[in-house]
């Protein structure tokens, strides 16, 4: 049986009547008959008797109306999810970001926007900078979010916020009153611990430094921006980290300042251009926004 001759079957069971099927299905009288006609042919038996004038089921029928009543749940269960994906009230959201700002930014999205949608669920990666091209390729995730954009032919990419480098230092490491911006050069007679990961924003640091001749002394090398911050939480030396890190990370053992001259950089976000981004993973880069904003802010 086809999905129509079910979805006619079902309304003439169900209302006895061609009728009122036709009514219900809001078609011809007609088409309900030659649909039901046709049905019947291709099953090899009647679904129907006339009995007094009414239309009477058959055994056959009787006993197909119990599959086909599974059938019509499982079809308006399909048009609930439907009507909740398009209402932004369930769906699935495939997301990859940098470590950076797996520690405060996305968790914080996540939780508003599962406030706004609790029936929407997430799958959520950390990813270096140089693993989310194959990421996307490979269908782990829809979208991700990162530091700088991807120049790739097949990678669509727009930005949705942006921050700068900031200095992590231990509490009294510049005085009491730490100025408001904090000069590179101040990390040539300190400690440094350095990033050894790739992407836009070491490159944004690295090219500073190389550029003014700076010569930093560093004894420690780590992959991931949470990890200095440890490292400066213990006293170890001082760090060079992205804003989002900064924030999330100062507390009454760790201070931070932006760097002087600035060294911003941007926020985006990518996905494959042949697969845009459902309306419910644009509402949430939209949470991801003011997120960034508010922070930044306060």
């Amino acid at each position: 049986m086809r999905l129509r001759h079910i979805e006619v079957f079902h309304a003439v069971y169900a209302h006895g009547s061609i009728s009122t099927a036709a009514r219900t299905l809001n078609v011809s009288q007609p088409s309900v008959s030659k649909v039901l006609k046709h049905a019947e042919d291709q099953l090899g038996f009647r679904l129907f008797r006339r009995v007094k004038g009414r239309l009477a089921p058959t055994d056959e029928a009787h006993a197909l109306f119990r599959e086909v009543k599974e059938v019509f749940e499982r079809l308006d269960s399909l048009k609930q999810a439907a009507r909740n994906l398009r209402l932004g009230e369930g769906g699935h959201i495939r997301a990859a970001v940098l470590p950076a700002l797996g520690l405060g930014v996305a968790p914080d999205a996540v939780a508003r926007f599962r406030a706004k949608h609790p029936t929407v669920t997430f799958d959520f990666r950390t990813l270096h900078y140089e693993e989310v091209l194959r990421s996307l390729y490979e269908h782990e995730v829809d979208m991700a979010l990162a530091y700088d954009s991807i120049q790739h032919p097949r990678v669509t990419s727009f930005q949705i916020g942006a921050g700068e480098l900031m200095m992590m230092f231990p509490r009294g490491e510049f005085g009491d009153d730490p100025p408001a911006r904090l000069d590179l050069q101040s990390l040539e007679n300190r400690n440094y611990i350095g990033s050894g990961a790739t992407g836009p924003v070491s490159d944004i640091f690295s090219a500073e430094v190389e550029g003014r001749g700076l010569i930093i002394n560093e004894p420690i090398t780590v992959s991931t921006f949470y990890m200095a911050a440890s490292l400066v939480r213990q006293g170890v030396g001082v760090a060079v980290v992205d804003e989002f890190t900064a924030r999330a990370e100062a507390s009454d053992a760790i201070d931070f300042r932006p760097l002087e001259p600035a060294l911003p950089f941007g926020v985006f976000c990518m996905h494959l251009e042949d697969r845009p981004l459902s309306h419910l993973s644009e509402r949430f880069v939209k949470e991801m926004q003011a997120v960034l904003q508010e922070i930044r802010e306060g």
